[in-house]
């Protein structure tokens, strides 16, 4: 067969292809198990990050995570569920099987996600036995994206420890400012709800004022991020209310942090 044949040239076309293929599949096979290694081990470092234990990259992350015990809550009830492994519990994959969702309505759905799973992983920071940081999974819609994250609680289920989110596609310089330190920075401290237990946090436009009443509930919003800034309000807003984990943080006040 000629070099210059067209029969030729699409044979070695379709050839070329056909090996390219292979060996982009066989890559994509052969480092799954890394990424996925490397997915749980970036979101063990936020959690640890949202509670302050995540310094720098000199630390240990899995054995600083030996500090935290993973637990599984119904939402609905606040209550633990024991029959279904926590650990390796998806909850974004739940909330799309009909017979683990729950589907928002318009006034409840704030953080603007439709659907939510029955049940929701919390992580529980403990020293000496004694849980010290509550730990929990938000997400909801910025102004692009949806943004993941943790945010971190005291054990009096109010005051903030630390807010982190590690998947998002806000614009980077504004929305994109979420991963800002200086702008996570200014959440430790905060309180999330009112003296009725209402969730109340605020993000401002612009810069709290700290004379302002409300201002333990405030933080400074993102310049120029007017959307995403109303979105994480709202996320938040969402995950602490009774749709959310209010019945869950609502236990733990009732029964001194134990809950089961």
């Amino acid at each position: 067969m000629s070099n210059n044949s067209i029969s030729k040239t699409f044979i070695v076309a379709t050839l070329l292809c056909v090996v390219c293929s292979v060996m982009v599949s066989g890559a994509a096979v052969f480092l799954k198990p890394a990424q996925e290694r490397n997915k749980a081990l970036d979101k063990k470092k936020n959690i640890l990050a949202a509670a302050g234990l995540y310094k720098d990259e000199s630390q240990n992350i899995d054995e600083l995570f030996k500090k935290v015990e993973t637990r599984l809550v119904d939402l609905a009830t606040g209550t633990y569920v024991s029959d279904i492994n926590a650990t390796s519990f998806d909850a974004y994959a739940a909330a799309k099987d009909p017979k683990l969702q729950v589907m928002l309505t318009r006034e409840q759905d704030k953080a603007g996600v439709k659907r939510i799973a029955k049940y929701a992983p919390v992580y529980l920071v403990q020293e000496g036995g004694i849980v010290q940081t509550i730990i929990l999974p938000i997400h909801g819609k910025g102004l692009w994206s949806t943004l993941y994250g943790f945010i971190a609680l005291a054990t009096d289920t109010n005051t903030v420890k630390g807010l982190v989110f590690y998947e998002h596609g806000e614009t980077p310089g504004l929305g994109g400012e979420v991963d800002n330190p200086l702008w996570k920075a200014i959440w430790p401290g905060k309180t999330v709800f009112d003296d009725s237990w209402n969730p109340v946090v605020q993000i401002l436009k612009g810069a709290v004022n700290p004379q302002d009443a409300g201002a333990i509930h405030q933080v400074d919003g993102l310049s120029g991020a007017t959307l995403t800034s109303r979105g994480i309000e709202g996320l938040l807003r969402f995950w602490l209310g009774e749709t959310g984990f209010g019945p869950y943080l609502t236990k733990l006040r009732q029964e001194g942090g134990s809950n089961g």
